[in-house]
């Protein structure tokens, strides 16, 4: 079973006819036949997108993601729409309840994101994001920004807050063998849908996941939370073997950093708080960034 997606989700685009959304379709098109099904545009309904691909794929075009979730039988939706009016395209594709949706969008205001969740958890619907690279499951499918190429079909699951942290990680559990399940980015923003939480529970649930890889960064208490979460587990008799790292480590107190949700605040959301609690819970967490493969082959060994 592989997580949240696979060779047979389907997928729409909100944003085809962008930029940003046509080239990121064109690669997932290219990645094992991700099977994207429709676009979304509100004024070119009726319309046809076309690739600039050799197989010059088309796909047909929704004034609605209603319609098209109607049509095409998708059951996920990728959202390459401006900040603006990103917040409303996903609350579009929760009222057309979309099982899973994932908005790669930075910069969507935080008001608009808090209506957002406020919907959402009266709903159906998952939500990957906003601000992430999205999810990619090796060979199968990819939604998102990630570059296919460094993926290896594996046994560890990624779950990272950063965007190139999780390509690192993914690059280097690929050149030490060990390839993926699944990767999965959440993205850095304060208010937003899947948290580390909710992908754990689907790695730990998931035979082929055999080991995991855990990346934060410095703000919020998302990590301290999943710690305390994976004791819980292990209490159940419910673990796997685990690698992490937290970035921001050199970062001085109360300066926010790139991301919205990296904000250190009266001992709270400080890398040191959150490496304690992540080796508290059984994670061997990697001195940098360009271990993280090494540091999970050790723990393999035990």
């Amino acid at each position: 079973m592989s997580i949240l997606v696979n060779k047979d989700t389907k997928i729409i685009v909100q944003g085809l006819t962008g930029k940003t959304g046509t080239f990121h379709t064109e690669q997932a098109l290219e990645y094992y036949g991700t099977k994207m099904v429709a676009g979304v545009h509100p004024k070119k309904g009726g319309e046809t997108w076309s690739s600039g691909l050799e197989s010059s794929a088309e796909l047909p075009i929704f004034a609605s993601v209603g319609e098209a979730k109607e049509a095409t039988g998708a059951d996920a939706s990728v959202i390459y729409v401006p900040p603006a009016g990103a917040g409303a395209a996903i609350i579009e594709a929760i009222d057309a309840e979309i099982p899973f949706i994932v908005c790669i969008t930075e910069g969507i205001p935080v008001a608009d994101m808090v209506k957002v969740k406020a919907k959402l958890e009266k709903s159906k619907s998952r939500l990957l994001g906003p601000n992430c690279p999205g999810i990619l499951t090796p060979e199968e499918c990819k939604i998102g920004i990630m570059p296919g190429s460094i993926f290896k079909k594996g046994s560890v699951g990624v779950v990272s807050r950063s965007g190139t942290l999780t390509y690192e990680a993914v690059f280097q559990t690929s050149n030490a063998g060990l390839g993926q399940t699944t990767a999965v980015g959440i993205g850095g923003d304060p208010v937003k849908g899947t948290e580390f939480i909710d992908v754990l529970e689907m790695f730990l649930a998931d035979d082929e996941t055999k080991s995991i890889i855990m990346i934060g960064e410095i703000g919020g208490s998302a990590e301290e939370e999943a710690a305390q979460f994976l004791k819980d587990e292990a209490k159940k008799g419910r673990s796997k073997p685990m690698a992490g790292f937290i970035a921001g480590r050199t970062a001085p107190p109360g300066r926010t950093m790139g991301h919205a949700g990296a904000v250190i605040s009266g001992g709270k959301g400080g890398a040191e708080d959150k490496i304690a609690a992540m080796e508290e819970a059984g994670i061997k967490v990697s001195p940098s960034p360009a271990k993280l493969g090494e540091t999970l082959l050790e723990v393999l060994k035990g």
